[in-house]
C-alpha cells in the first residue's frame, strides 16, 4: 500500500516535509537529489574516468554511483549493468569518430586526403584520451556479441583509410602493396600519440601533426 504525503506527515514519519511532496495523492514525490536528477552524460563521464584510471574489472557500480553522487541502485535507471555501460561508451566513441571523419572528409586527391586523415585522427583522439584508452585496453572485457559490434565499427573506420590508400596506389602516387594491413598499421601509429603527447610539452599539437604527417607520407611513397 502506498501512502500519500499527507498520511506520512500525519503519522509523524521522520524526514517528510509536506512542502516537498507532490500534489498527487497516493504517490510520494521525488525530492531534490533523487533518481530523476541522474542524467546519462553524468553516469557516462564518471564511468569513463573510473574505467580509464582503474580498469573496467576493478570498478564497481557502487564506485560509479559514488562518483556521480547517488545511491548505487539509481544507476540502473540508466543502464542495466556495467557491461552495457562499457559497451555504450566504446560504441559511442567509435560512432562519434566515424561521423566526425565523414563530415570532415575533404575533397581532393589521395595524398591530400591522407594528410587530412592523419591530422584529423591525431586531433580527434588527443581530445578524448580516456575514451581512446578505454576503447583499446578494455576490448578484452567485452562479451562476444558486444565485441563483434565494436570490431565492426573499427573495421569501418579502417576501411575509410584503406580506400584512400587504394586511390593513391591506383593513381601511382603511393606505394602500398597491402592497403588493408597498411591502414591498420598507420592507425595504430597515429593512435600512439596519446601515449606520450602532453599539451604542456615541448611540441604543439600542430607540430606533432606535422611530424607524423611526414612519417606517414614517407611510409607510402617508398
Amino acid at each position: 500500500m502506498v501512502l500519500s504525503c499527507h498520511s506520512l506527515v500525519a503519522e509523524g514519519k521522520p524526514g517528510f516535509d509536506l512542502n516537498e511532496c507532490s500534489v498527487k495523492p497516493g504517490v510520494m514525490a521525488r525530492t531534490q537529489g533523487s533518481h530523476s536528477d541522474i542524467t546519462g552524460p553524468r553516469v557516462r563521464d564518471a564511468a569513463l574516468r573510473l574505467f580509464a584510471r582503474h580498469g573496467y574489472a576493478a570498478v564497481s557500480m557502487r564506485q560509479i554511483a559514488a562518483a556521480v553522487g547517488v545511491q548505487a541502485g539509481a544507476l540502473y535507471n540508466y543502464t542495466p549493468d556495467k557491461q552495457t555501460l562499457l559497451f555504450d561508451l566504446m560504441r559511442g566513441h567509435m560512432e562519434d569518430l566515424l561521423a566526425a571523419w565523414d563530415s570532415a572528409q575533404p575533397q581532393g586527391d589521395a595524398m591530400a586526403s591522407l594528410e587530412a586523415f592523419t591530422r584529423f585522427h591525431i586531433r580527434f583522439n588527443t581530445r578524448r584520451a580516456d575514451a581512446v584508452f578505454v576503447s583499446y585496453m578494455e576490448l578484452r572485457n567485452l562479451e562476444p556479441a558486444n565485441f563483434a559490434v565494436i570490431e565492426g565499427l573499427r573495421r569501418d573506420y579502417e576501411t575509410r583509410l584503406e580506400v584512400v590508400l587504394r586511390r593513391g596506389a591506383e593513381a601511382g602516387v603511393m606505394v602500398v602493396t597491402e592497403p588493408r594491413i597498411a591502414s591498420m598499421a598507420l592507425i595504430a601509429m597515429l593512435t600512439g600519440v596519446n601515449t606520450w603527447y602532453r599539451a604542456e610539452g615541448r611540441l604543439s599539437l600542430d607540430e606533432v601533426e606535422a611530424v607524423y604527417w611526414d612519417m606517414v607520407r614517407r611510409s607510402v611513397t617508398g
